[in-house]
């Protein structure tokens, strides 16, 4: 008897080979209808928040564009990069013929627990980072002014609300949809991952050698989690644990938020305390890893069975005493023969394996049956 045969196990990087109609041109029109979707809906985004924004009666820049302030307008940019989650969400149910879930880890759903435990994880970690930011020197900068707490409460509000899923978004993005396109090509997890990194990292804008280094190693080590852990959820508690920490500093000093700097254009200093709080944070999940069981693959589809090119002559139905055969002497319906039995009213059927023989039959009054020849079987007499 042969033994059935085992599902593939997929990583994470090749979860768009999960669909049971999976072609290999479905990532590559994905891609595009991500790309297309997503500048859809980023335009109807600002031209909603300029219709808006005109109609409330706020001033105007010099290219017409309503100003909404610092924590306003840094709400909206936070708003046109999480609208990157449904648009990602909805390809790979729509395009990739696989449940939404997937992307976000090998059991179809986020992680909620794993989830929080990363956050916890990375901020203890980011946050000494943070400290040792303030021993740099300042490069002959301005010194900075608090903005006040009034003005600080209503930006950490705004952010605590709209950095998770701005930072989960570019998750979704980068090593969620490019990570899993680049792996339905790609065996190879690296192979994988690297596209993904340096896109990531020409997003931000070309900036320093050193902050374009910093983006890219920060990406492959998000990659390496999502991949080794079978998720995005380590990915997203340290890029929103990072986002958080830096956003608030932003918030906290006059004219912070308006600053249009980003993690490209840091020098090396900064990069060299934020690549050591990378590798402690990845260590760390490591760590985690080796004592907790999580799963990290997901059994790939199984192809589906061809109908048998027969019909069985007696298929299993349903039948009525009036659709079987009749029988030829009594009349009576009886049921069709089936395969290794006897038919029924076939003389001189024997009895079947451990089935008593029929019961001799009486002679009517005043009648004798003949004698039964000598050796007969069954009447008794030993053969000679």
């Amino acid at each position: 008897m042969t033994q059935p045969q085992l599902a593939e196990q997929l990583p994470y990087h090749r979860l768009a080979r999960l669909s049971p109609r999976y072609g290999w041109w479905r990532p590559l029109l994905g891609t595009l209808v991500v790309a297309v979707t997503y500048v859809v809906a980023l335009v109807a985004l600002m031209l909603l928040s300029t219709a808006v924004g005109l109609a409330m009666g706020y001033r105007e820049d010099a290219d017409g564009w309503p100003e909404f302030g610092p924590v306003s307008g840094t709400a909206l940019d936070l708003l046109s990069i999480a609208v990157g989650i449904p648009v990602v969400l909805l390809a790979v149910r729509w395009i990739g013929k696989r449940p939404a879930g997937t992307v976000s880890s090998v059991t179809g759903r986020l992680r909620w627990r794993w989830l929080l435990l990363c956050v916890l994880t990375a901020v203890p970690v980011l946050g000494l980072a943070m400290a040792g930011m303030f021993l740099l020197p300042a490069d002959g900068e301005p010194e900075s002014q608090w903005v006040g707490w009034p003005a600080f409460a209503r930006a950490l509000v705004m952010l605590v609300l709209l950095v998770p899923v701005q930072a989960a978004a570019e998750e979704y993005v980068f090593r969620g949809w490019l990570t899993q396109t680049a792996g339905a090509f790609l065996r190879s997890p690296w192979a994988a991952i690297l596209p993904q990194a340096v896109l990531f990292a020409a997003a931000h804008g070309l900036g320093t050698p050193w902050g374009f280094a910093d983006l890219v190693v920060f990406a492959l080590a998000a990659g390496w989690l999502t991949w080794r852990t079978g998720g995005l959820e380590a990915s997203i508690a340290l890029h929103t644990v990072n986002n958080l920490f830096s956003f608030g500093v932003a918030a906290a000093v006059v004219g912070g938020l308006d600053s249009d700097e980003t993690a490209a254009d840091a020098g090396w200093q900064l990069v060299a305390l934020d690549v050591l709080s990378i590798a402690l944070y990845t260590a760390a999940v490591a760590w985690w890893l080796r004592r907790r069981r999580l799963d990290r693959t997901a059994p790939a589809p199984q192809p589906v069975a061809k109908p048998p090119a027969f019909v069985m002559a007696y298929p299993y139905v349903s039948a009525t005493p009036s659709a079987w055969p009749a029988h030829p002497e009594a009349g009576a319906p009886v049921p069709p023969p089936w395969a290794g039995q006897p038919g029924a009213g076939t003389a001189g059927a024997p009895p079947w394996a451990g089935q008593p023989g029929p019961a001799p039959a009486v002679p009517a009054p005043g009648t004798s049956f003949p004698p039964a020849s000598p050796g007969a079987p069954g009447d008794g007499a030993d053969p000679t």
